[in-house]
């Protein structure tokens, strides 16, 4: 299996489920994880020098941290349900304890930070939520941690990408701190497939290919991007959803296209926004 592929196991006793690290990773920013925990199991974290955004992606939970308490959260049961998720924003130098109401599986996404910001709801009316692309470039965009929200470091998103469809696409990159032109993040894809025995492909390649892996995805996988150009494709038959998290030293997201295939964000050639 690729190095790039970070795959879930069954939970450990704390719940946990899959986990990434920079020093994982091999790098400085990005750290993300998965739990799955029973009714009425609790975790407890300490966020220290990180920020975390916490993604319910299925199930209700309780939430409280060192100032607030978000009770009953979480309105759908699964990611396929494609209604907004509940999160929580959790300032550094914080702590969280998540106590599952129903059967619940969370996401948290972590990234440096000093603690400047208070705890939060995030709710499902907070999420801007869109249609971006055409044609077989269609899918629809949850954005929960956007660049003009409150963070430090976190950028966080959730793509839906119906059957037989790509996203991330055209293939564009964000590795080169050359602004206003291309941020430099790092990123995390996290997959889930509908029906779940399906799969996904995922390519992350750089100009060069000194870098140049075409990835199968199976659902509960987590890609690393730690440079490069990422397209997504859908197969016919298989809804792919996934939750990106990207961060580095300029919380701002600027991207590069693929040179070879900008000609379809002109008129007539399919003209989307890359996520």
């Amino acid at each position: 299996m690729s190095d790039l592929i970070v795959s879930s196991c069954l939970p450990g006793p704390d719940g946990n489920r899959l986990t990434i690290t920079p020093e994982s990773a091999g790098w400085e920013y990005v750290g993300f994880q998965v739990f799955a925990l029973s009714e009425g199991q609790a975790l407890a974290l300490p966020t220290e020098d990180r920020e975390a955004c916490i993604v319910l992606l299925g199930g209700k939970a309780n939430v409280i941290t060192a100032q607030e308490k978000f009770l009953n959260i979480g309105l759908r049961m699964s990611v396929f349900e494609k209604t907004p998720a509940c999160s929580v924003y959790v300032p550094a130098q914080d702590r969280f304890e998540i106590t599952a109401i129903t059967d619940l599986e969370f996401a948290v996404c972590w990234a440096p930070a000093k603690g400047t910001l208070a705890a939060r709801l995030i709710a499902p009316e907070d999420v801007r939520v869109s249609v971006r692309g055409s044609g077989n470039m269609e899918r629809t965009i949850h954005d929960i941690l956007p660049e003009d929200s409150r963070a430090e470091s976190l950028l966080v998103v959730e793509v839906f990408t119906p059957a037989g469809h790509w996203s991330s696409y055209p293939p564009h990159k964000h590795d080169r701190l050359n602004l206003p032109h291309e941020s430099s993040l790092e990123e995390t894809y996290y997959h889930r497939i509908h029906p779940a025995h399906g799969f996904a492909i995922q390519r992350v390649y750089t100009d060069d290919r000194s870098l140049n892996e075409a990835l199968v995805v199976q659902d509960g996988d987590a890609v690393l991007v730690p440079k490069g150009y990422h397209p997504v494709s859908a197969p016919p038959g298989y809804e792919v959803y996934y939750l990106n998290v990207m961060a580095g030293p300029v919380r701002t997201w600027k991207f590069h296209n693929d040179p070879d295939h900008e000609w379809l964000m002109t008129p007539g050639g399919g003209r989307t926004n890359d996520d």
